[in-house]
């Protein structure tokens, strides 16, 4: 159990607390905090569901897994025993976002909830993204367009069904079709998502909200390839926009 003396004192530590106020919060001796931190003894099984129940953590990820690049302690439940950990950083305290790589998203929906997945996923630093839990998820095909096969969509995560905002664009898990990246609406029955492409040449279709695993909000784009100059012209962007009933000011200055 390598991984709890550092998990224990790195959770103190995020929490402020003193070896002596955390002891005195679990009805511990401070001695006993010291003892397990340090490593000259290993907390019986008592004293694990009394970390367990005080982090709201379960027993095996305080044991299995490094804790130690959470910034905070607001570990999100999703479910029964499921964890969405928080942001993470590196040695310089600079925040890390996960990176799906192409050859493993077909392997996502059976790993997202397995906290051991996640870890040993590669991590980058992107300093300009806003405050929230992040992801970079890799787009196959062509029904987002002008997003081009083989970017990465960096998205933050949703926490609730209902915070989604009509018409933005969404990476989505669900139960049948693993992950896709759609333009997302409620549907009129309250029961589900109605998930469109911006390539017209695909058909919209509806997800049952029980079918919805998890929901990543668009935060920005990272483009792997050039573009071609047609794809540049004024002509075809301003036609992408008309498609998509986008008014720019721009236009409405000029008009």
């Amino acid at each position: 159990m390598r991984n709890i003396q550092k998990n224990i004192k790195h959770l103190r530590t995020l929490k402020g607390f003193s070896q002596e106020r955390f002891a005195e919060d679990l009805g511990w001796s401070r001695s006993m905090v010291g003892s397990y931190e340090e490593g000259r003894s290993e907390p019986p099984i008592d004293r694990l569901i009394d970390l367990s129940n005080y982090f709201k953590l379960p027993i095996d990820i305080l044991v299995k897994n490094d804790l130690t690049q959470a910034k905070d302690t607001s570990f999100m439940q999703l479910g029964n025993q499921r964890l969405l950990f928080p942001i993470t950083v590196n040695e310089d305290d600079e925040e890390l976002i996960e990176i799906i790589p192409t050859q493993a998203s077909a392997g996502y929906l059976a790993g997202y909830a397995d906290p051991e997945y996640i870890e040993q996923l590669e991590k980058i630093k992107l300093p300009f993204l806003p405050t929230g839990t992040h992801r970079a998820f890799p787009i196959k095909g062509d029904s987002m367009l002008p997003v081009k096969d083989g970017s990465y969509i960096v998205a933050k995560f949703v926490e609730d069904i209902n915070d989604i905002k009509d018409g933005r664009t969404y990476v989505v898990l669900t139960k049948n079709d693993g992950l896709v990246y759609k333009r997302v609406s409620q549907h009129f029955t309250g029961q589900g998502l109605l998930l469109s492409s911006d390539n017209k040449a695909y058909e919209p279709f509806i997800v049952a909200n029980e079918d919805v695993l998890e929901l990543w909000e668009f935060t920005c784009c990272i483009n792997t390839q050039e573009y071609d100059k047609k794809e540049l012209k004024l002509s075809s962007i301003m036609a992408m926009f008309r498609e998509l009933q986008v008014e720019l000011e721009a236009v409405k200055r000029m008009s």
